[in-house]
């Protein structure tokens, strides 16, 4: 070993030494990483991050559900359960389209999420420290949920508490399945401002139908983000057993109630569903908002195995 003290004054002797102390601790927090794949590509990310961002809502949902901490979130509206993150102690850090990238950079995590309204800002937040993108897969809903799961469990060394959570979900969806598929046809709209849109197989929602098993009242809907226009005479024609809705205006904090005033006419009365008390609201922020998170997917199934058991 080279001693620098007989070779270099002492001071630059203490930095030099000093510098090849951090490489050495620096090496060793490299050789912590894991390298992880997610919607983006391929992230080597730090085990058991302290500082982490999270603008995805299905993975904070996921990371609260988990009991992991995160330091800094974007302003948004919350469910109840994620009604802590509005609070001061975590730095809002922009929405859930646009990052704050000032307030990003000088709360200076370890790591950031994104999934959904903000992957489109992956490239930009990944510059300025390891970033995953958690986007869901619509055509594998629940597979990329658990995938997601899996992979916040590994970086966050929280496997047990993952793998009974996601063995209850997958009981709770194979049981709602084989109900499902008895329970009749439905069809799935979204209101908001006064208009109706609706969802079918393969679009954002669609779930209800390829994952949750109830069999579509209608085919060859639109799979475009905004689902395919539709009126109250098409869901008289369509004639669904069952009407699931999600009340848009309610789900960003416009009034609640809204998705009712739309569907209150002669047309949709004389529906199955209606006639059978067969509409169901679906809650609107767990659906429109969150998503993929672990609370809001088995709250999502009970929700629609309660309502399905009722008939």
């Amino acid at each position: 070993m080279v001693n620098f003290s007989t070779r270099l004054p002492h001071s630059l002797a203490a930095v030099v030494a000093g510098a090849l102390a951090l490489g050495t601790l620096t090496a060793s927090a490299h050789a912590q990483d894991l390298k992880v794949q997610h919607a983006k590509g391929q992230t080597s990310v730090p085990l058991k991050p302290k500082k982490v961002l999270a603008f995805d809502l299905a993975s904070l949902d996921t990371l609260n559900a988990l009991g992991i901490e995160v330091s800094g979130v974007p302003t948004a509206r919350f469910p109840e359960y994620l009604a802590k993150y509005g609070a001061d102690k975590y730095e809002k850090v922009g929405t859930l389209f646009e990052p704050n990238y000032e307030a990003v950079n000088a709360a200076e995590p370890d790591l950031i999420i994104v999934g959904g309204r903000s992957s489109a800002k992956y490239g930009d937040l990944a510059k300025i420290a390891p970033t995953i993108d958690m986007t869901v897969d619509p055509k594998d809903y629940v597979g990329s949920v658990k995938r997601n799961v899996q992979l916040l469990a590994k970086i966050f060394d929280k496997q047990a508490e993952a793998d009974s959570q996601l063995a209850r979900l997958e009981q709770s969806v194979a049981a709602l399945q084989q109900d499902a598929s008895k329970a009749g046809k439905g069809l799935l709209i979204l209101t908001t401002g006064g208009k109706m849109s609706a969802y079918g197989p393969g679009s954002r929602f669609g779930l209800l139908h390829t994952e949750f098993g109830i069999v579509p009242a209608v085919e060859g809907l639109a799979t475009t983000n905004h689902g395919q226009a539709v009126n109250a005479e098409f869901i008289l024609k369509t004639d669904p057993d069952w009407l699931f809705v999600i009340d848009r205006d309610a789900a960003t904090g416009q009034g609640g109630g809204a998705a009712r005033k739309v569907l209150d006419n002669d047309l949709v009365s004389r529906t199955k569903a209606s006639k059978n008390n067969q509409v169901v609201y679906l809650d609107p922020v767990n659906w429109y908002l969150v998503g993929g998170g672990l609370t809001a997917m088995q709250a999502s199934v009970d929700q629609i195995a309660k309502a399905i058991a009722k008939k």
